[in-house]
């Protein structure tokens, strides 16, 4: 698919027609949504159901594309924009499976995104909050240091043998391209593939004891570390697995619970790890930051450049700005994925 520029992007998102999983001791299997029968509760928000998207004759020979995202109450309504969008875009839908990863038991998560998307191909997997919550390090956002934020770790230990590479997205983005572009992204021999931001202060991202100490910070011996977001990765499950990734994240988190060495939640141990040595992936990817900053939430235009995603990472998220009716301009942008159905009329004022 060649690559759009601005103008044909925000044009693309502005013509829009609009689990339980049992288990213990971790990330477990799941059941497919497919076989639950109850619809979601009053207390879960309710969503109009979504247009049938359907495969076209080109996509017979077409490769599945594994998508994973975490579902929360808090998030559900981005989530939902999210899928709208990638499925909007692709030109073999039917080709898009989806792996969700919930902290709860609750079914009724799995419901409303099946009653909203009744053709997706999706299934829904625990979460067991206990397994990172002794991990945990208070960051600068109370956001950040929920339990599953941190599920992304966990992706390998969590999917089945047979998906191979997963692209995992936040809940907080809207995708403008052909998903399958990003999944299709040659990842060099690395076992992530983001954008990268090299141009960033990567020391902001650590403290002082941290670099002040040889034994910490010569991590980084041998690499050229760039920030890199972590609500947009590819990632080869497998390589993911046979490196033991999840274990050498989950040792800096213990490193930063005996001595603080970062602020923020789940990125910075990812950082350690893979910085400077994932594949930079074109940033048209990853319009970021569109959120605002960690601290007031400030609006925040676009970067120049293509877009095939929007992502709202930051403290501002679209759905509660549209809500207040203080929308930043970007805001406008993820309006028309939102399939949310408030239970009774908005008043104008």
């Amino acid at each position: 698919m060649a690559c759009r520029d601005i103008a044909a992007a925000v044009a693309s998102l502005l013509i829009v027609v609009l689990l339980l999983v049992v288990g213990g001791g971790g990330v477990t299997g799941a059941i497919r949504a497919d076989s639950m029968i109850r619809r979601p509760s009053s207390s879960i928000p309710t969503f109009r159901e979504a247009p049938a998207f359907r495969n076209g004759e080109e996509c017979a020979s077409a490769s599945r594309v594994d998508v994973a995202m975490t579902l929360d109450a808090n998030y559900l309504r981005g989530t939902m924009a999210g899928v709208l969008s990638i499925l909007q875009h692709t030109s073999c839908p039917e080709s898009v499976s989806f792996h969700f990863l919930a902290a709860g038991m609750d079914a009724d998560l799995a419901a409303a995104v099946r009653a909203t998307f009744p053709y997706l191909d999706l299934r829904v997997y625990r979460f067991d909050p206990s397994r990172v919550r002794g991990r945990i390090s208070r960051s600068i956002r109370h956001a950040l240091d929920q339990p599953l934020n941190y599920a992304r770790i966990y992706l390998a230990d969590t999917l089945p043998a047979t998906v191979r590479r997963v692209i995992y997205l936040d809940s907080d983005v809207v995708v403008a391209d052909d998903i399958r572009a990003l999944a299709s992204v040659d990842l060099g021999g690395h076992v992530v593939g983001a954008p990268e931001y090299c141009h960033a202060n990567f020391t902001n991202y650590f403290t002082d004891a941290f670099w002040s100490d040889p034994a910490l910070n010569g991590t980084f011996a041998g690499r050229r570390p760039c920030y890199f977001n972590t609500g947009v990765m590819v990632m080869d499950v497998g390589k993911w697995r046979a490196g033991d990734y999840t274990r050498r994240v989950e040792r800096w988190m213990e490193v930063q619970k005996q001595t603080r060495i970062y602020h923020l939640g789940s990125l910075p141990p990812f950082l350690l790890v893979l910085a400077g040595d994932i594949q930079a992936v074109d940033h048209r990817w990853n319009q970021h930051g569109l959120g605002g900053d960690n601290v007031k939430g400030r609006c925040r235009g676009l970067h120049p450049g293509p877009i095939s995603l929007l992502h709202w990472s930051g403290k501002g998220k679209p759905w509660l700005r549209l809500d207040a009716r203080r929308p930043c301009a970007v805001d406008y942008l993820w309006a028309p994925y939102d399939l949310f159905r408030p239970s009774s009329p908005v008043l104008e004022e």
